[in-house]
């Protein structure tokens, strides 16, 4: 067993008995697959997933979140693409590791792109073995749109089939640095809080660009974001050294991972549908603009009084990525 901040790290083995939430028919229930690390040889992690829907459809929505959030932010809109799918559908929502139930890294260095591309296609050749995929879409907010970029772009990759469809959420190959610097100053700052509601107003603070919500849509966003904690009251869930990577961030590196990104976003065949939220200060309009003029040519589709991100919480989000997905238009 390692302690890292204060906290157990008890990675298990692959083969692990796993814990399962069965819910409804339709989901979620709690899946983990094991993923090897890359920096730390013949090392694992357990990454874990929800899944929704029919653990046999051929078609395969995976949906994977943004940097500090975890795989039940998905929850609202894997439930309404149940209810509109003209198919039978698997809704699957990682939780990339070091957050939600999913290990920690033993080598927080590689909480990076790299790491995760690879866990993914761990999890696509798992669920691929379970029941085969026939058609494979990608919803990826913020990093898991990143991610979605990488796992396109890149035709090197033993994934079971193409990406046919791919939803970016607020994200593009050029990130704004203030973005960057604001989203540092907040990640990995470890809090306890005594109570939900204490944790939902800390959270409200530091996420009000996420648009309007209801309290109890703000509440369902946050339990999942929330662990107990040994000294009482709740913690955030994720391992707060996935900041390290950002904060080591210069802008000239970022400056030369945007040009690899532009390359992997140029080679991406699968049709792109780009969400922007209109006061968005990670993806610039002109970003946006000339993602839907070169590569897939994606179609931008702006949500007003909406900054990073949007959350597909509303109903008029859910509608716009359900009618992408299920549009019987090649």
């Amino acid at each position: 067993m390692q302690v890292r901040n204060g906290l157990d790290y008890r990675p298990r083995p692959p083969g692990a008995a796993d814990t399962k939430m069965t819910m409804t028919l339709n989901g979620p229930t709690l899946e983990h697959v094991a993923c090897a690390d890359l920096m730390v040889a013949g090392a694992t992690h357990r990454m874990a997933y929800t899944q929704w829907g029919d653990a046999q459809a051929a078609h395969v929505v995976v949906c994977v979140h943004g940097l500090s959030r975890q795989g039940r932010d998905f929850d609202a809109l894997a439930l309404a693409l149940l209810e509109q799918a003209p198919a039978p559908l698997r809704v699957v929502c990682p939780d990339i590791v070091g957050r939600g139930g999913s290990d920690w890294l033993l080598d927080p260095r590689a909480y990076q792109l790299p790491q995760y591309v690879s866990d993914l296609v761990t999890l696509l050749d798992a669920l691929h073995r379970q029941a085969p995929i026939a058609v494979l879409d990608w919803v990826g907010t913020s990093m898991g749109g990143l991610i979605g970029m990488a796992v396109c772009g890149r035709h090197d990759l033993p994934l079971p089939v193409a990406v046919r469809r791919l939803v970016l959420n607020d994200v593009g190959p050029a990130v704004q640095w203030a973005a960057i610097e604001r989203i540092a100053q907040y990640l990995g700052r470890g809090s306890r809080f005594a109570t939900l509601d204490e944790a939902a107003d800390a959270l409200w603070a530091i996420s009000s660009s996420f648009g309007p919500h209801s309290r109890a849509q703000w509440l369902d966003l946050c339990r999942p974001m929330l662990r107990p904690d040994p000294l009482g009251g709740y913690r955030l869930h994720y391992d707060p050294a996935i900041a390290l990577p950002l904060r080591a961030l210069t802008p000239e590196a970022a400056a030369a991972a945007e040009a690899v990104m532009w390359a992997l976003f140029d080679a991406i065949e699968a049709r792109t549908l780009l969400l922007r939220g209109a006061d968005s200060d990670l993806l610039s309009r002109e970003t946006a603009q000339a993602m839907g003029e070169r590569g897939p040519r994606a179609r931008c589709v702006e949500f007003a009084g909406v900054g990073h991100a949007p959350t597909l919480v509303a109903d008029d989000q859910r509608a716009v990525v359900s009618g992408f997905l299920f549009d019987p238009e090649p």
